[in-house]
């Protein structure tokens, strides 16, 4: 009890010791900007004498070996502009006009102007002398001044001749420097004799004070001008002479002066840039950029500011940009070490850390301090108490101020409060930097896991209530406790926390946010969901989380501060498998050091005024997130080149690029000139006709294509700034690709010619070798018959011949008109028919079809049997023969063999005719006779009884397709008609 009075005493002494707010110097300039350096060891230009930009994003960098542009990735230096050569790499001289034309002035003499339709370059014949051009300055009017060694020349607008302004306007005609135009229309130059001005509506110039050599000029934002003495030195520049003994002394040491668009001044030295905060105040060095800091080199010289904010610095070993940061870090007077975030009982963010006191930071910089001593970790209850753990006991300050101490648990002597909550009873429990679980505070007594069962011994992180009064300790190995009054729950792994050591729990409504070294999740509906981002990004490391009232969802990681914005955030919530779109802070935006892995925690926290406070292991920052520094505008994209099967081409502006003959692969240079983060910039391109999609390159700004054929293309490409401003235009190039003679049309039809001729040729050959085959077959089908023709002929019928010979040779020994004479005549003459008809098939069997000829075979095989009957044969051809398919011919020839022998063996005709009609619509063979024709029940029944010719002369016109009809009338003949249609056919 006396220990607690006494550390209440020495807390009290020690507020009163301190009781007045201390004032904080601004903020260093590496805590605004970020600085990159770029040296010749980069392929950076060296010795800048001006910088330039204009519309088309490129900044343009004048030096004395050559002209340089910067798309923010890589310096390239230009001998050529717009297809227009530079007359000289030695320049002094650089400014661009807003009809967007690159003005050059040479330090040998002489000025370029560079258009996209043209260029020209005024010398000694366009009105100016042959000496060095210091400076070009657009004027207001659109008129071109230009200071030079001799004077200054205006070139009015339209003009084709520059025009000195002499003596006679009331200039020196000597060593004149700088043109400046001011904001109240007044006209400046600044020479090496003094300032010179002339208001508007006067005709000459007068000389300013101090009455010395004033050559560089710069206006202030106040109005005030500002000279430099060629002697290191600045001095107010007046129009009036000052008063009566004033000395002429300068107020502000530097070479070079130049005031940003936000109204800063800044300083040039020979071995460094210095930001003036105050005028008249004295130098700080840490608003300096010198060798301390990693400046690119000492001797100063040229200093400009882009459109997008950025400045830009050249020194005589390379170049510096300064860009302004997004988050804006915390100035303090010492340094920090492991600042802690405290929530004020106002609602305002206060800062502690391991080594110092607890302060808040109001308007302007300045600093109080609120509770002194070393922090850890803090809890702010909702009546105001605030709650602040430390290394050597746990602190109460009361709303009033009142402040109280408390002891360790026994053991804990030693250790660091690692975190602290109220439960919903008002109990505060607090957690340290050991494993044995956690404690509650009853009645000023510590009791360990507030006397609960199940509340394991790991480490305890973090601790937050969720909106039912639950208390939630997050721990090690993804587990997480939860402590409802009387009952322990845990959760872990089973129920999908997977974030290894769980660093911060965040209430979100009736659900909880986990963050941890693996990642991010939310609980809900009894189980925990993982956030993934776009692009495989897993939020690891997080240990703050904020949710704010618009629904926007910030997370302070170990690779930066996130925003999901509310409209991504609702569809993860609807579908948790996809990946939500964010925006990263981090290094690049101003940020130092990340988010600490362990304590204390939360690292992030959202003031009362809105903005978000986070904390790293060195150091505190803030961000609005309702005025965000944005970057307005959408970067100009522009294609560079392009590579055809190893040959650069020239690109010219409006113009299709007719690419080689035969043109295969294709490399296309492209570039987005957004200067203030480059690393940020996404490009899509796509190659119309190629590609289905957009390709977005990652690391390059290159596109590659093989194996193209001839043809006409195009090339489409767009990019984002950092903020994904895109610009949809982007920039398009029409190619052509020629064919050569082997892809040329008229290949391909001499192709198809030749590949039709090779089939032809291999149907042809098919052909022949089928129809040689089919003669081979023929051949042998008739040498088989023959030889049965001719064993027929020699051994049956010769037999039959002589048996008969030998049975009539005995009928002849019986008495003729007796029975058995009768009998044995009628056996012979039935014997001698069937000895005919025999022949008859032997002759048939001898015949054979000629495939090349069929008039000829089927005439042979009528006129063969008119010899052997007595009826004549008759045989006309309608058409020019053509030569049948050869299933066709074989199966022709056997109809009509049947049918001719048919009529000469039964028919009792005195005459038949063949007919045979080749047509391109079909192929007919008409057979007639004058015989007796068929017998009713013949034709009715379509076959004689026991024969089966007529059907198989109708099987036969079948299986090629032709049609079969027969026309029959007793005692007039037959008529045998066979079609078969002409593609069929031949």
């Amino acid at each position: 009890m006396i220990r607690g009075i006494l550390e209440t005493l020495l807390v009290l002494f020690l507020l009163a010791a301190y009781p007045f707010a201390h004032a904080t110097a601004p903020a260093p300039l590496l805590a605004d900007y970020t600085h990159t350096a770029w040296t010749d060891l980069d392929g950076a230009p060296t010795g800048v004498t001006k910088f330039a930009q204009g519309a088309d994003g490129w900044l343009w960098i004048a030096t004395p070996t050559g002209l340089y542009r910067f798309d923010g990735v890589r310096f390239e230096r230009i001998d050529r502009i717009h297809g227009h050569p530079l007359d000289s790499s030695n320049i002094m001289a650089l400014a661009t006009a807003p009809d967007g034309a690159l003005w050059v002035g040479y330090r040998t003499g002489g000025v370029s102007v560079f258009r996209k339709d043209g260029s020209r370059t005024f010398m000694e014949g366009e009105g100016l002398h042959p000496v060095g051009v210091m400076h070009i300055e657009a004027a207001p009017d659109g008129a071109i001044w230009v200071a030079m060694r001799d004077g200054v020349a205006v070139l009015a607008p339209g003009g084709e001749r520059f025009r000195y302004l002499g003596r006679e306007a009331g200039l020196p005609d000597r060593g004149v420097f700088q043109i400046l135009f001011a904001r109240d229309g007044t006209t400046w130059a600044g020479t090496n004799s003094g300032a010179w001005f002339r208001r508007p509506g006067e005709s000459r110039f007068s000389r300013a004070w101090p009455r010395h050599a004033l050559v560089w000029l710069s206006q202030a934002p106040d109005g005030t001008l500002w000279g430099n003495d060629f002697e290191r030195g600045y001095h107010r520049v007046r129009t009036a002479p000052p008063p009566a003994g004033a000395p002429a002394r300068p107020e502000i040491a530097g070479i070079g002066m130049y005031f940003d668009r936000q109204g800063t001044m800044w300083v040039t030295h020979v071995d460094s840039l210095e930001r003036k905060t105050a005028p008249a105040g004295p130098g700080l060095p840490d608003q300096r950029l010198s060798n301390l800091n990693g400046i690119s080199g000492p001797m100063l010289g040229a200093i400009f500011q882009d459109r997008e904010g950025n400045l830009w610095i050249g020194t005589s070993r390379g170049i510096d940009r300064l860009r302004p940061n997004r988050l804006r870090t915390l100035a303090v007077a010492k340094q920090l070490e492991y600042p802690a975030l405290v929530a004020s009982p106002a609602g305002d963010t206060w800062v502690g850390d391991y080594a110092g006191d607890l302060l808040s930071h109001g308007p302007g910089g300045h600093m109080r301090r609120e509770v002194p001593g070393k922090l850890t970790a803090s809890y702010t209850a909702p009546d105001g108490v605030l709650w602040l753990g430390g290394m050597e006991g746990v602190l109460r300050r009361d709303p009033d101020g009142t402040l109280a101490s408390l002891g360790f648990p026994g053991g804990m002597q030693g250790m660091r409060v690692h975190a602290m909550q109220q439960d919903r009873d008002g109990a505060l429990w607090a957690s340290f930097n050991t494993g044995g679980g956690v404690y509650k505070l009853v009645a000023g007594q510590w009791i360990r896991s507030g006397g609960l069962q199940g509340i394991p011994d790991l480490l305890t992180t973090s601790m937050a209530r969720d909106a039912d009064g639950k208390l939630w300790l997050a721990h090690l190995r993804s587990q997480v406790t939860v402590v409802d009054g009387g009952k322990v729950c845990g959760l872990g792994p089973g129920q999908g926390l997977e974030l290894g050591t769980v660093l911060t729990l965040y209430p979100d409504g009736q659900a909880m946010w986990a963050g941890g070294e693996n990642g991010v999740a939310l609980y809900r509906n009894g189980r925990f969901a993982a956030l993934h981002g776009r692009h495989d990004e897993r939020f690891r490391g997080v240990s703050g989380i904020v949710r704010l009232p618009d629904g926007d969802l910030w997370l302070h990681g170990a690779d930066g501060l996130y925003r999901v914005a509310a409209a991504d955030l609702a569809g993860w919530l609807r579908d948790e498998h996809a990946a939500v779109a964010f925006e990263r802070f981090d290094a690049q935006d101003g940020m130092q050091g990340h988010a600490p892995q362990l304590r204390p925690v939360p690292s992030l926290r959202r003031a009362r005024d809105g903005v978000l406070w986070y904390a790293t292991t060195n150091s505190v920052g803030t961000i609005d997130p309702a005025n965000i520094l944005r970057n307005p505008l959408a970067p100009p994209v522009e294609i560079t080149g392009v590579t055809a099967d190893g040959v650069r081409h020239a690109i010219l502006d409006g113009h299709a690029l007719d690419l080689p003959q035969g043109t295969r692969n294709l490399q296309i240079d492209f570039t987005a000139l957004s200067l203030s983060l480059p690393e940020r910039v996404r490009l899509r391109y796509r190659l119309v006709g190629m590609d289905r999609a957009w390709q977005e390159p990652a690391g390059r700004r290159q596109a590659y294509y093989t194996n193209l054929a001839p043809g006409s293309y195009r090339f489409e490409v767009i990019a984002s700034n950092e903020d994904n401003l895109w610009n949809p235009k982007g920039a398009v190039l029409e190619m052509t690709i020629a064919p050569t003679f082997v892809q040329s049309a008229w290949f391909k039809v001499l192709l198809a010619a030749a590949g039709l001729l090779l089939l032809y040729t291999a149907y042809a050959l098919r052909i022949r070798y089928v129809t040689q085959l089919m003669h081979e077959r023929l051949h042998e089908r008739l040498a088989e018959r023959t030889r049965i023709a001719r064993a027929l002929h020699d051994t049956l019928l010769q037999s039959i011949q002589a048996l008969l010979m030998t049975f009539d040779a005995h009928s002849r020994h019986l008495e003729e008109g007796t029975q058995e004479r009768i009998r044995l005549d009628k056996t012979l003459n039935l014997a001698e028919q069937l000895l005919v008809e025999g022949r008859d098939q032997i002759m048939v069997l001898r015949e054979s079809p000629t495939p090349e000829v069929l008039e000829l075979t089927l005439g042979q095989f009528g006129n063969g049997l008119a010899e052997h009957r007595p009826h004549a044969f008759d045989m006309k051809i309608h058409g020019v023969p053509r030569q049948l398919r050869p299933e066709v011919h074989e199966e022709i020839y056997a109809i009509a063999r049947e049918a001719l022998f048919n009529a000469s063996s039964y028919a009792n005709a005195t005459r038949i005719e063949l007919e045979l009609e080749y047509s391109t619509g079909a192929f007919i063979v008409r057979i007639r006779d004058d015989g007796r024709g068929l017998e009713e029940a013949v034709a009715a029944a379509g076959h004689r009884p026991g024969h089966w010719g007529l059907v198989g002369m109708r099987e036969r016109a079948g299986c090629i397709g032709a049609t079969l009809e027969i026309g029959s009338e007793p005692g007039a003949g037959t008529r045998i008609t066979v079609t078969v249609p002409g593609k069929k056919a031949y």
